[in-house]
């Protein structure tokens, strides 16, 4: 079996915006990772968005982390919709092309679950996943979430209406390290 390669969770620097408007602009993977219509992205509405997230309020806002392997930027990885009440938030992570399959993302999840509910106090962390996109849901069993309910043709993808899988995991069903978990096949 492959060695997962380590991977850092770390704040996004000038220097990660290429590779992370690249993930953005993606339309092959588009609508698994919006809920808004596919349509091609350019480099100043992405800036854009940039600089509207950084407004973001430290409390409430959205949590974004680069995935950072040997030195160099992969991915990104987030918690957002946060419910400072219920203690709850949503997980969200895009990798480059080159970076899935090879337990990156199972290695990030574990960190982003780990700040979740280490230093953000969340009892619960959800995400959705395309119900044809099995390696990311046996990636997030792997790290301990368990498939909660499914949203029957929910979301249009690249021409078929397909479901949703909600999966989540609570803070008494933390992930083992990442040391423990193997790649994703």
């Amino acid at each position: 079996m492959a060695e997962t390669p380590a991977v850092l969770l770390r704040p996004r620097t000038d220097d990660d915006l290429d590779v992370l408007f690249a993930i953005a602009a993606d339309l092959d993977t588009w609508e698994e990772r919006s809920p808004d219509p596919p349509r091609p992205l350019t480099r100043d509405r992405y800036d854009a968005r940039v600089a509207r997230a950084a407004d973001d309020d430290a409390s409430t806002g959205p949590v974004s982390f680069v995935v950072e392997v040997e030195g160099a930027a992969v991915g990104s990885a987030s918690l957002f919709g946060f419910d400072t009440f219920a203690h709850h938030a949503e997980a969200g992570i895009a990798l480059l092309p080159e970076a899935r399959g090879r337990g990156i993302g199972t290695a990030a999840i574990v960190r982003l679950v780990e700040f979740g509910f280490v230093r953000r106090n969340l009892r619960r962390i959800h995400l959705q996943a395309i119900a044809s996109n099995a390696a990311a849901i046996r990636a997030y069993e792997k790290v301990g979430f368990v498939v909660e309910g499914r949203l029957r043709e929910h979301a249009w993808v690249r021409g078929d209406y397909e479901d949703i899988v909600l999966m989540g995991i609570l803070r008494s069903a933390r992930p083992a390290p990442a040391s423990e978990i193997g790649p994703s096949s």
